[in-house]
């Protein structure tokens, strides 16, 4: 080819490349979706480069400092009596000596979970359980499944505990999965034998994924880690299921993915599996449902006599699903199952090095060594509690959480300031602050009610997007929904029509976040809490 014409021909696929980009855009998200759109971008990008002027970046530097400084007040202890521990102590302690020292740690000031006080954050199966645990852990504590033939034992509980999941999700004889650290890790997992999948089976170098935006944020992290397109499908009211019609236009010759949640972290909401099933096998791409939160509830939801969604193998377009374990199933944390329609796709999720002088390495997920006493645990919790036992924890955390959205749905104390978002079948119930209400006597932020409930000893979840709250239905919670209902009734009278005016920590933050059309703050205010995670 001569020097003239390749100037000319990189053009041609330059100009293909960004035709095609722009086709899909327009396709999946028409024409007044993608202005949006582009609006939204160049917004943004104007905010940022006003918030990098010199006197606006150092009005926000210093309110984002005092913001981390208050935050380290909060979580890091100090004043008197407090000991740091920051170097080996030059004579290791007695056994009484540590002990001690950790009944004191355990004895810190913190919400209450153990009264039912927190949403979600802790499943715990009963002190019984518990302590089976910890004599598995004891057993196995040493041991680690990158040896199977040192510690045979851990290999035969890890197999069981994915066959027992398998099963419980209807997959077909085919079926084959993984243990995992937890929901975060199965996904990615998830994802990255949907992108290996594609690049071997048809050469797909830009991978993209379609996402509901209401799925858990771990598709976005394991997208950033993989240098995956996302492309996130609005979950509209009512239904707040993921617009089916969008993820269809969506779908080109890059899609490596799509996924549906049964049920979605935010709101609880099981989307319409059956429908991106259709999509799936119409188009022979891979769909993965999230299970993490339904875990070992949502199984059993029939059988309790409850409303139940089609969301497992049983769906036949669905390839894979990701379980956590150690939620509803109530394993020690540290435990999730990722599941694979066939062993062949659970293949691309593996790591081999056959020609390391270490010797051949095979791992089958993120982790080379992991703690076979958490696998231990995990078998032992399922075993302990049997299939009665979870339709018993079925019965318990779906009808407290149905007596939740009944009351908030009914009561006058309620319904008329706040409404419940969808209709949750699980375990979590999501409510925001009814925009529909006219009389100003019943208007409320939500993030008023969110830290006043926290001065009352609650821990709930504040959402954003739309502005919500949401109470995940632990066991613990199950005993005390009668108090939890009637503090909310008093903290809904006491702040509606009556903003506060000292904003709480739910209400600064989120008004902040929602308020920035730039997120670079909420980032940094971010970083700076990880960074305190690690402060002495």
């Amino acid at each position: 080819m001569s020097g003239r014409k390749l100037p000319k021909v990189l053009l041609v696929l330059f100009l293909l490349r960004y035709t095609r980009k722009t086709f899909v855009q327009l396709r999946g998200y028409g024409v007044i979706g993608s202005l949006r759109n582009l609006y939204r971008v160049i917004y943004r990008r104007l905010y940022a480069l006003f918030l990098r002027l010199p006197f606006v970046q150092s009005k926000v530097q210093a309110q984002v400092e005092k913001s981390i400084l208050e935050l380290q007040e909060k979580l890091v202890p100090s004043g008197p009596g407090t000991i740091q521990y920051t170097t080996l102590p030059a004579s290791g302690w007695t056994a009484d000596q540590v002990r001690a020292e950790l009944e004191k740690l355990g004895d810190m000031k913190h919400t209450s979970w153990e009264k039912g006080r927190v949403s979600g954050a802790v499943y715990h199966g009963g002190d019984e359980l518990l302590t089976l645990q910890s004599e598995a852990f004891k057993r196995f504590g040493v041991a680690n499944p990158i040896h199977p033939d040192v510690f045979p034992g851990v290999r035969k509980m890890e197999a069981e505990v994915v066959a027992m999941t398998l099963r419980l999700f209807n997959a077909p004889e085919s079926g084959a999965g993984v243990t995992t650290s937890g929901g975060t890790e199965s996904i990615i997992m998830a994802v990255l034998a949907a992108r290996q999948k594609a690049y071997a089976e048809r050469s797909v170098r830009e991978p993209e994924i379609i996402l509901p935006e209401t799925a858990h944020t771990a598709f976005r992290k394991a997208a950033e880690y993989f240098k995956i397109k996302l492309h996130l499908v609005p979950c509209p009211a009512p239904t707040y299921k993921v617009q089916i019609a969008t993820v269809s236009r969506l779908i080109n010759s890059n899609t490596i993915l799509l996924v549906g949640s049964a049920p979605n972290f935010p709101h609880g909401i099981v989307d319409d599996i059956p429908a991106l099933s259709r999509l799936a096998l119409k188009n022979k791409l891979p769909l993965h449902v999230d299970c993490c939160l339904g875990s070992f509830v949502i199984p059993f939801l029939a059988r309790a006599g409850f409303p139940a969604p089609d969301f497992d193998f049983r769906v036949p377009g669905v390839t894979s699903i990701s379980v956590d374990t150690h939620k509803y199933g109530f394993a020690p944390k540290g435990n999730s199952v990722v599941l694979y329609r066939s062993a062949a796709l659970r293949r691309y999720q593996y790591y081999v090095c056959p020609d390391w002088s270490g010797g051949v390495y095979a791992s089958p997920s993120m982790a080379g060594s992991r703690p076979g006493a958490l696998i231990a645990g995990c078998w032992a919790s399922l075993m302990k509690m049997g299939e009665d036992g979870y339709l018993s924890t079925c019965l318990q955390i779906v009808g407290a959480a149905k007596t939740i959205e009944t009351r908030i749905r009914t009561s006058d104390a309620l319904r008329h300031s706040i409404t419940v978002i969808g209709k949750p079948m699980v375990s979590v119930v999501a409510f925001t602050a009814n925009e529909t209400q006219k009389d100003s006597f019943y208007k409320l932020d939500i993030y008023d009610v969110a830290d006043a409930m926290s001065q009352r000893g609650w821990h709930l979840n504040a959402l954003q997007d739309p502005p919500a709250i949401h109470v995940a239905v632990t066991v613990p919670i199950v005993a005390v929904v009668d108090e939890l209902l009637k503090d909310l009734e008093e903290v809904v009278e006491s702040v509606r029509g009556n903003p506060r005016e000292k904003k709480g920590d739910a209400a600064a933050l989120y008004g902040v976040a929602g308020a920035l059309p730039d997120k670079s703050v909420v980032r940094e205010l971010a970083e700076g809490f990880l960074d305190t995670l690690y402060k002495t």
